[in-house]
């Protein structure tokens, strides 16, 4: 299986009779599905049909779909008036003559406003309003599939780049397990420089004290549980890519555990090098979690 972004556009049209049927889909990232539906007026009866259609095919993302009917040229329309908004306008505008001097309203503004005059399509019948719904719901079918398409693109894209991301986290990894400042030996000899330098003296010191200190230090420091954990999660980051479906909840939960390891192996540190690993691990895992918020 692929897996998919949730970013993406597509666009498809088609013909019904004199309508001229344009959908555009856009979708972008959100942590759940919702869909949004702009339909021109007298088309209210494919909103839900239209509506299921976006569910059952994503399962994550803000969805725009947009629909435009247009008359094709010679096609068709009547024009109406509508009377009673036009009486009632009318003896508005004369008493706002009559009581504060304005000027007389002239027809061609009244007709001018909003809803005064309606251009409509010819009347459908039933069968032919089915008919129009049924080629709208069959254009939209085809917007679903570009849509698609490009998720998966986009979503292949970006399965590449984390794939990428998880090596480097992987290599980093692998440097702070073989660092030599894990090694007790290490830790005991720059302990020792340490105490040196506080006692500003080049006197002996307890060789069983210092070993002692050395192994303290050592076991607060150790990352091994840290450095397996990330070992689990990369390969288990792995798996879901290669799995495909929607993975991005899961991917996401996964960031959040590399982010929280790669934080106690910094706070763990007990040398700059660690330290160092340990910030840049961090770098790569929050760019790793940038992408993950573009899947599905």
């Amino acid at each position: 299986m692929t897996i998919e972004s949730m970013t993406g556009f597509a666009r498809a049209s088609g013909q019904a009779g004199d309508d001229q049927i344009v959908w555009e889909l856009k979708s972008v990232n959100g942590k759940g599905l919702d869909a949004r539906l702009r339909l021109p007026p007298g088309h209210e009866g494919v909103e839900q049909p239209a509506r299921q259609a976006l569910q059952k095919t994503f399962q994550r993302g803000n969805i725009y779909a947009n629909l435009s009917v247009a008359r094709a040229s010679g096609a068709a329309t009547a024009v109406t008036v509508n009377e009673t908004l036009l009486v009632e306008l009318a003896t508005l505008a004369q008493r706002l003559e009559q009581d504060f001097g304005l000027a007389p309203a002239r027809a061609d503004g009244l007709l001018g406003l909003r809803g005064v005059i309606e251009i409509q399509d010819s009347i459908l019948d039933d069968e032919e309003r089915t008919a129009r719904e049924a080629a709208i719901l069959s254009v939209l079918v085809r917007a679903l599939a570009g849509l698609t398409e490009a998720r998966r693109a986009e979503g292949q894209a970006l399965k590449a780049i984390m794939l990428e991301q998880i090596d480097r986290i992987e290599s980093l990894t692998e440097r702070a397990a073989a660092d030599p400042s894990r090694d007790p030996a290490a830790i005991r000899a720059r302990l020792g420089d340490q105490v040196r330098l506080l006692l500003e003296t080049g006197a002996p010191l307890d060789e069983a004290r210092l070993n002692a200190e050395a192994a303290f230090l050592a076991t607060k420091a150790d990352i091994r549980e840290e450095i397996d954990r990330l070992r689990t999660h990369i390969a288990s980051a792995r798996a879901l890519l290669a799995g495909g479906g929607t993975v991005g909840r899961r991917l996401d939960f996964l960031s959040q555990e590399f982010n929280r390891e790669s934080n106690t192996l910094c706070s763990k540190s007990n040398a700059a090098a660690i330290t160092a690993i340990g910030l840049e691990l961090k770098a790569v895992i929050d760019q790793f979690r940038e992408q993950v918020q573009n899947l599905e």
